[in-house]
């Protein structure tokens, strides 16, 4: 196997046990969401197979006597000159360590949005249930135990009210 190949092979190995697929399964909502990324699980699996299958295995090497015995060894030993003179060149990868830093700082970037992400669904979800609790209770619910809860509001109307301010 040339070191390229085997290589590619090797990442998308380590790739496929790194990828939370039922995590992020769980984060899709609509049913188009979860048929795609169905889609996407089953190509990135075609694809990781058939590196796996296709790249780590070393070529079966060439049995040259079986050709001379058939052919001759004149045009054999031509065939078997021109092919051991063949030089694949390596594959040198230039682009990982320019991009590198850059996916590594999305990464960051990454959790960083999440964490705020989910404070703001907690605070988020904190507000549903005040809101519920208070459209259970509006229809009794006086003034003064609105204002206990919300004492921004108080204050402030009580300021407009001192300051002879009816908001027209």
């Amino acid at each position: 196997m040339s070191g390229a190949g085997k290589k590619v092979a090797d990442v998308a190995f380590k790739a496929s046990r790194t990828i939370d697929w039922e995590g992020m399964a769980k984060v899709l909502v609509t049913d188009e969401a979860r048929r795609e990324f169905s889609n996407l699980r089953r190509a990135f699996d075609e694809v990781n197979t058939q590196l796996q299958t296709k790249f780590s295995q070393e070529p079966e090497p060439i049995d040259w006597d079986m050709y001379r015995k058939g052919i001759g060894s004149g045009i054999v030993d031509m065939y078997k000159e021109a092919y051991d003179s063949i030089e694949i060149p390596k594959y040198v990868d230039n682009v990982t360590p320019e991009y590198k830093p850059k996916f590594d700082a999305l990464l960051v970037e990454l959790k960083e949005a999440e964490q705020k992400s989910l404070k703001e669904s907690e605070r988020l979800e904190k507000e549903i249930v005040d809101v519920q609790e208070i459209s259970k209770k509006l229809s009794t619910m006086t003034a003064d135990e609105y204002f206990e809860k919300h004492p921004e509001l108080k204050k402030k109307f009580d300021d407009e009210i001192r300051n002879d301010y009816w908001g027209y």
